[in-house]
């Protein structure tokens, strides 16, 4: 049995044993741990009901709960911890520069809306962005409506899928599965690329600030 296999089944069982409300605890979770991969969790709630075990609509509006209160959970840590607290645990990384800190809030406070709503429609990031939210104390409304829209949208488009391809739910899955790993490759490229550059700027000051000194 692959993981993903097993992985489908569990999702199965915790469905089976709970019904829609299930859906609602595992989309919550994959909000809380992004590893966690609602591009399969939401298509196999859309086969459940094409099944019958649960109705459509109940299978997109528990996804769309829990969706909402994972990512709320996200925002109040992020709430909890502050601008000030991260800037300064910013400070203390090696290849972190306060500056960055405050280019990100700028960032958000630009984009802040966009980034909610389309962010929960983007793998991994749809779980982070509700973080800096929380740091900058985006109106907890905004934040709500902004985030049920973009969930509700993009759990639909999957649930619907699952549902309307049934018993061919494997070609979703496998699919799903390359969208994925796709966005993941790509997000560990430019973590790799930043640390380089980080590392390059960082050597370029050392060497500045000693010449600097030599001739002093």
């Amino acid at each position: 049995m692959t993981l993903t296999q097993g992985f489908t089944e569990w999702v199965v069982s915790v469905m089976d044993a709970l019904g829609a409300p299930g859906v609602g605890l595992l989309v919550a979770l994959e909000n809380l741990f992004p590893p966690i991969p609602s591009e399969l969790i939401l298509p196999l709630a859309g086969f459940t009901s094409s099944l019958g075990s649960m109705h459509l609509v109940s299978a997109i509006a528990w996804a769309t709960i829990g969706s909402v209160l994972g990512a709320l959970a996200l925002y109040w840590v992020g709430r909890a911890f502050g601008h000030e607290r991260i800037a300064r645990w910013a400070a203390k990384l090696p290849l972190v520069d306060p500056a960055d800190v405050e280019r990100t809030v700028a960032w958000f406070g630009r984009h802040g809306r966009k980034a909610v709503f389309l962010g929960r429609m983007i793998p991994i990031f749809r779980s982070l962005i509700s973080i800096p939210a929380g740091i900058e104390r985006m109106s907890q409304s905004w934040f709500l409506l902004l985030t049920m829209a973009g969930s509700l949208i993009w759990n639909s488009l999957f649930v619907l899928a699952g549902f309307w391809v049934g018993e061919n739910y494997a070609v979703i899955e496998r699919y799903a599965g390359w969208f994925q790993n796709a966005v993941i490759v790509v997000v560990a490229a430019a973590l790799v690329w930043w640390i380089v550059a980080r590392v390059r700027r960082n050597r370029a000051r050392r060497a500045a600030s000693a010449g600097t000194a030599e001739a002093g």
